[in-house]
């Protein structure tokens, strides 16, 4: 009978314990999803409506003009496939080469693993400043070119030691089997370690991919005189830095729109804010699963 008993209050404790648990994470995820849900629902509501404040889930007054205005921007679609081609070239490209670093250090017959990992590693905590950096980009004739986005940040350090610990991870004799058959080190590590490294990659892919997206400081200082390789994100910038001339462009825009609709700078910051995240989420879902046990391989292993 005690024991009867004894499991039936550890069970109730247990469904106590799991209301909490639910209790908190939809606090959690509320207060998460909050700012992103207000953003959007400022950039779905009338602007001048807006201005009244009280808006914080929903939109009070439907509208679809501060979409409009922000595409009415003459450079906003090539900015937006520049910003794909980096994301996508850059992506791509450094993964594959931190992946082959990541792959030549954990070899243990590398005879200079340790001190390579070390370099890496040590350039971590220290860099040469902005100032060596923008040199060292010119005398390399990479200012005005769309490369600038993608060599100068090629490896990442992090993203190689993730993958490392991947690959250490992985059975020996696997890689031993394939150098037994008569293959190389190169086709080792395009057939056998890449399939086998998908989650760590996709872990990686997300983090290349998100930087190269958001960035936009790096086209400020190398092709902010070409407007032919400006990005979505630096265009972005542009608005929100010039918010107190934006509104007069609104008003303008409304005029040629044949209506007295304002689109406000904070509608339109709301609007650009929604533009610019919304691709990097729609990847995110597809992506999650591999994420996840990347990450946690990478940890335990790390």
């Amino acid at each position: 009978m005690s024991k009867t008993k004894s499991k039936r209050y550890s069970s109730m404790g247990d469904q106590i314990f799991d209301v909490c648990n639910y209790i908190f994470m939809f606090v959690l995820i509320l207060f998460t999803l909050y700012p992103f849900i207000n953003m959007l629902a400022l950039a779905f509501n009338d602007a001048n409506d807006s201005i009244k404040g009280h808006i914080y889930l929903w939109p009070r007054d439907w509208t679809i003009q501060n979409f409009q205005y922000v595409f009415s921007e003459s450079n906003i679609f090539f900015a937006t496939f520049i910003s794909a081609a980096r994301t996508i070239v850059g992506t791509v490209i450094s993964v594959f080469c931190t992946a082959m670093l990541a792959y030549t250090i954990s070899r243990s017959e590398y005879a200079l693993k340790k001190f390579v990992s070390i370099t890496f590693i040590f350039t971590m905590y220290f860099s040469g400043g902005l100032i060596p950096s923008y040199l060292l980009i010119k005398e390399l004739n990479m200012l005005n070119s769309f490369w600038v986005y993608i060599i100068p940040g090629i490896i990442g350090v992090f993203n190689m030691i993730v993958i490392r610990s991947f690959i250490e991870g992985l059975p020996e004799g696997i890689m031993e089997s394939a150098k037994m058959d008569g293959a190389g080190d190169f086709i080792t590590f395009v057939r056998i370690v890449l399939p086998l490294t998908v989650p760590a990659l996709a872990t990686v892919s997300l983090f290349v991919a998100v930087y190269q997206w958001n960035s936009w400081f790096d086209v400020f200082l190398y092709n902010s005189s070409r407007p032919h390789l400006s990005t979505l994100q630096y265009e972005l910038m542009k608005i929100l830095s010039t918010s107190n001339t934006t509104a007069s462009a609104a008003d303008a825009f409304a005029n040629a729109q044949g209506n007295k609709t304002v689109v406000t700078p904070t509608s339109i910051r709301a609007t650009m804010t929604i533009v610019a995240s919304v691709p990097i989420i729609m990847v995110y879902p597809f992506l999650q699963k591999y994420f996840v046990k990347g990450m946690v391989v990478g940890g335990v292993k790390g």
